[in-house]
């Protein structure tokens, strides 16, 4: 009898093992000693962590040109939040590849030996939040949550999560995390022609948002801090990609020889981004070492 009790309770303690082994496990602290940045990364079996990023982005803030007004906004919030002054969530909007997540990349460079980390997740796991910061509250760095192309369709689970944390949990807000987002859409949310239609009009003339409206517009606004990017002109272009050619070796004369390839480059893509003109540079001067040899 007592023989088949004890393996009774060899095959419960088994069949408890491999059910605690797929049930979702609290989120533990890394090795904070191991990078400057980490993903959040949720596996199928539900189990979220914080893994380091062994390659960061070597951007320099020196590296972006063409948006001064924008990099001293971020530059200057940032500065405050590592210093312990107060400082706010930032949203990044605007034209695709003007330069909104090589920023934040290049700032994290700028402050990183002065304690200042990042996090990356994807708006999928944004449900996550609380439990992320949870894990760095009590840290003595300070720590970006960067969510990167941020929009959310109508419904995702997601949108209530970011928005409860910007500004209405009853958790108190922690000093040392703030998030910075990068969206191309301003509200975060698609805008449909017929929600123009909710507007109201009072009897002195004011227009007011209906419902529908008011809901998009509540979550960009509880970023304290909004930033917006344009699309270069023909000159910002062609100083963007000067300054990419010269950071790779390539010469002012043959610089100024590249410029209408550059254009014809642009012209290819149907854009005129920071983006383009680095996948330019790259490629004229790849082939110009290829040739070279």
């Amino acid at each position: 009898m007592n023989e088949k009790f004890e393996q009774f309770l060899e095959r419960a303690e088994r069949l408890l093992s491999r059910i605690e082994a797929v049930l979702p496990q609290p989120l533990t602290a890394p090795d904070w000693t191991a990078a400057i940045a980490w993903r959040y990364r949720k596996r199928s079996s539900g189990h979220g962590a914080l893994e380091p990023v062994r390659h960061v982005s070597a951007m320099r803030l020196d590296d972006l040109k063409e948006i001064e007004p924008q990099k001293e906004k971020i530059l200057r919030n940032t500065r405050q939040f590592v210093d312990g002054q107060p400082a706010n969530n930032v949203l990044l909007t605007g034209a695709r590849g003007t330069g909104k997540s090589s920023l934040i990349k290049a700032c994290l460079n700028e402050f990183s030996t002065r304690g200042l980390r990042l996090i990356e997740v994807d708006k999928a796991d944004l449900t996550d939040l609380p439990d992320i910061i949870d894990i760095v509250a009590d840290r003595p760095e300070k720590f970006v949550v960067f969510c990167d192309d941020l929009s959310f369709e109508d419904g995702e689970a997601g949108y209530k999560a970011l928005k409860s944390i910007l500004d209405g949990s009853v958790a108190a807000s922690t000093p040392n995390v703030l998030i910075y987002a990068t969206s191309n859409r301003r509200h975060l949310l698609p805008e449909y022609m017929k929600e123009n239609l909710t507007y109201t009009h009072t009897e002195d003339g004011e227009v007011h948002p209906g419902e529908v409206v008011e809901e998009k517009i509540s979550l960009s606004e509880r970023f304290g801090l909004w930033v917006s990017f344009y699309p270069f002109s023909q000159e910002e272009y062609l100083v963007i990609v000067a300054q990419w050619l010269a950071s790779m070796g390539v010469s002012q004369a043959d610089i100024h020889a590249a410029r209408a390839e550059s254009l014809v480059w642009a012209l290819e893509r149907g854009s005129r981004s920071g983006r383009v003109a680095y996948q330019f540079a790259r490629d004229w001067a790849g082939r110009r070492q290829g040739a070279a040899e």
